[in-house]
């Protein structure tokens, strides 16, 4: 029999989750242990695949490392990582440069850095031109290391964005961006907030389906 944490719920129906290597079954108040183990059972194949390729994305994760020639995205684009000589590190269109002969753990170093900085400039100009479109104004704007999510609004009106996000696509960029800014409206995930975001992104169920892709590949990652 499998292993799992059981959560009793006002909910009608059982449901399980796999996460982070362990599996959580949330059922009915009501629901019999005995039915619940044989609804497990049932789904035996298909949480041992989840858990298989939970412990295959860490494996990959613990040997993930960052080497001159590697490519790396950069809205969305895939850009190399070159030493340059001199002691200055940045992008310039066509490359990550910094300084050669770097141990692998200053070529992330490097790499983070210009991310971050490329994300503070980037995503900051797009907001303000969406916020003008959307007529929109949150109380600040925010780059944050958040590894969960892209983006978030806070109770007071702060938009916070993850560096990681000028990996994306530029037009997953603006769904990020005017998901956080259609917050300000309706702070929740109502019919009334998803009718704010397709006004401006009509197709924002496609771009966050890339956007899903984004977060699969850096689950192979280690970003710090």
């Amino acid at each position: 029999m499998i292993e799992y944490m059981l959560t009793r719920t006002n909910r009608k129906t059982t449901a399980i989750y796999v996460r982070d290597g362990f599996v959580e079954v949330r059922a009915p108040y009501k629901a019999n242990v005995s039915d619940i183990d044989r609804f497990v059972l049932s789904k035996e194949k298909w949480i041992k695949d989840k858990l298989a390729e939970r412990n295959q994305q860490i494996e990959r994760k613990e040997k993930f490392t960052l080497a001159y020639g590697d490519m790396l995205l950069y809205h969305g684009k895939l850009h190399p990582i070159r030493g340059k000589p001199g002691d200055m590190a940045g992008f310039n269109v066509l490359s990550f440069y910094m300084p050669p002969d770097l141990p692998p753990e200053e070529i992330m170093y490097y790499c983070k850095r210009t991310y971050r900085l490329l994300a503070e400039r980037d995503l900051a100009e797009r907001a303000y031109e969406l916020m003008d479109e959307m007529n929109v104004y949150p109380a600040a704007i925010k780059i944050s290391n958040a590894k969960r999510v892209w983006g978030s609004c806070s109770s007071k009106k702060s938009i916070n964005f993850s560096w990681r996000l000028v990996m994306a696509d530029e037009d997953v960029i603006d769904y990020v961006i005017v998901h956080e800014l259609a917050h300000i409206i309706e702070p929740n995930h109502s019919k009334r907030f998803w009718a704010v975001v397709e006004s401006y992104i009509p197709d924002y169920k496609e771009r966050r389906a890339r956007l899903k892709e984004l977060e699969r590949k850096l689950s192979t990652e280690d970003w710090g």
